[in-house]
């Protein structure tokens, strides 16, 4: 599926003062970054990339364009997606990210303005951020290709056209393959039979119901 980038713009990042973590040089734990589209209507987000550092928890909010009558709408469509399985370790620290909108718990069309929520509850690291944001919507679906119309109206089986001229029936053949066939058994039957001194058959053609050829 193809994807167009969306070009947008990031706000500088803010801190939380309510119900963050803090550091004992007093730094934040929870780190907001909101991102506008002031060129684009609103689209359907397909995906979002960025190279991660050192944040641990990622939620993501939106807000969507709702009818005429009503005002727009913030909803949550990400909460504490882990970044970092360990806060206190490196591990998943400076890592590529791509989040993709069947990852997302709502409706990811019409989108106004995203907004990124950032938290790191260790006070092992200074600083965290995200870097490289792209967003990216659904590019135009490929044209439908056109079928030949023999694939959708299959013509009907006709009956082959007949062979070389000269060739034997297929009905006779068939028939004379079985009587051959029955009569190689009947043969080895009675080669058999002769070996082991029970009785033998001297002319198998009666037997088989069939005469024997001048």
């Amino acid at each position: 599926m193809s994807r167009v980038s969306v070009p947008c713009h990031v706000k500088g990042t803010v801190a939380l003062q309510v119900g963050d973590v803090r550091t004992s040089q007093g730094r934040p734990g929870v780190l907001v970054i909101d991102v506008t589209f002031p060129s684009v209507a609103p689209f359907e987000l397909q995906e979002i990339t960025f190279k991660n550092y050192y944040t641990a928890f990622l939620s993501i909010r939106v807000r969507q364009h709702t009818t005429m009558h009503t005002s727009s709408k913030w909803v949550t469509c990400l909460r504490d997606y882990c970044l970092m399985p360990d806060p206190h370790s490196e591990e998943g620290a400076q890592d590529y990210v791509s989040l993709f909108k069947h990852q997302m718990l709502c409706d990811m069309a019409k989108v106004l303005e995203l907004r990124l929520i950032l938290r790191q509850p260790s006070p092992l690291w200074l600083s965290f951020t995200v870097e490289e944001l792209q967003i990216y919507q659904q590019g135009p679906k490929s044209p439908s290709k056109t079928f030949p119309k023999w694939l959708s109206h299959p013509v009907s089986c006709e009956p082959p056209a007949p062979l070389l001229e000269g060739l034997p029936d297929p009905s006779s053949v068939s028939s004379e393959v079985q009587q051959m066939w029955a009569l190689t058994e009947m043969i080895r039957a009675n080669h058999t039979s002769t070996r082991i001194g029970r009785f033998d058959v001297s002319d198998p053609f009666p037997l088989l119901g069939l005469h024997r050829p001048e």
